[in-house]
């Protein structure tokens, strides 16, 4: 078997299968703890970034396209980027969604902008342990692997985002507390999984796409913690309401389709600049 698709294969495996194994591990353990404080949680968030480090190191895949340097001097534009995109993108479909009384901000008004301030800055900080293994398997090993076996840039980053989101599952059927989830999102979970399945693919060109123009995984980390800390509150914490059919739309959380159709697009303009570089 050609090197390049096996080691694939395994970070592949661990991926979609390494949750599920978590999962029979705590089973099989008779774990007692919260699902995600045990032993599987540790399986399912690890395994992923693990595998890839250990084919990198003993595979023969090297380190050489991994993206550990910050690469800041050439790449600081892409940081900035980083840092807005989510911001811009959810505040401009809050407006939208106000406009047609979809979205209602009256937690705010309630709770205080500084207290919304307050929980972002601790769901920031909550998330970087998390977002590194997830950016150290997608971003750092999956996308620059396609990338080294010629994949073309949005097949690679279609097949990294069904990964990602198939990695997610066990979180949300097991991990993740139930009313935590229901408290999230703005549908009913089945629906939410096919949502999430629908808005990975645009989310997952941006995160590509920046991956690759700014030859570091730490401009991705960086957007996946301002994303997970702008809007994850929101919801969770009650700072808006959303309501009627047409609230997945018009939600500017993170999984909202106009979030998503708004990151699809300045993906996609990425990977046009980069195609002429």
């Amino acid at each position: 078997m050609n090197k390049n698709i096996r080691n694939i294969s395994i970070v592949a495996f661990f991926t979609v299968f390494g949750g599920w194994l978590g999962i029979w591990l705590n089973n099989v353990t008779g774990n007692t703890s919260p699902p995600l404080e045990s032993l599987g949680a540790l399986v399912w968030l690890t395994s992923p970034a693990l595998a890839g480090f250990f084919v990198r190191a003993f595979g023969g895949d090297g380190w050489k396209d991994a993206g550990f340097g910050l690469n800041f001097r050439e790449g600081w534009k892409w940081y900035l980027l980083a840092i807005f995109i989510y911001p811009l993108a959810s505040l401009l479909t809050f407006i939208l969604g106000a406009a047609f009384g979809i979205i209602s901000a009256d937690g705010f008004a309630q709770q205080g902008f500084s207290a919304y301030l307050s929980i972002v800055g601790i769901t920031f900080v909550g998330s970087l342990m998390k977002n590194f293994f997830e950016e150290f398997a997608w971003r750092s090993y999956l996308t620059p692997r396609f990338e080294a076996i010629k994949m073309h840039p949005i097949l690679n980053h279609f097949i990294t985002g069904v990964l990602w989101w198939s990695w997610h599952l066990p979180y949300y059927y097991y991990f993740l507390d139930r009313a935590i989830l229901e408290s999230a999102i703005t549908t009913s979970i089945p629906v939410f999984l096919v949502l999430a399945f629908i808005v990975q693919f645009p989310t997952s060109i941006l995160f590509g796409e920046l991956r690759l123009l700014s030859k570091s995984t730490w401009t991705v980390f960086l957007l996946h913690n301002v994303l997970n800390a702008i809007s994850l509150p929101l919801l969770i914490n009650g700072f808006i309401e959303a309501n009627g059919n047409l609230a997945i739309i018009f939600s500017p959380t993170n999984d909202g389709l106009i979030v998503s159709l708004l990151f699809g697009v300045v993906g996609w303009m990425l990977y046009k600049h980069r195609m002429k570089i």
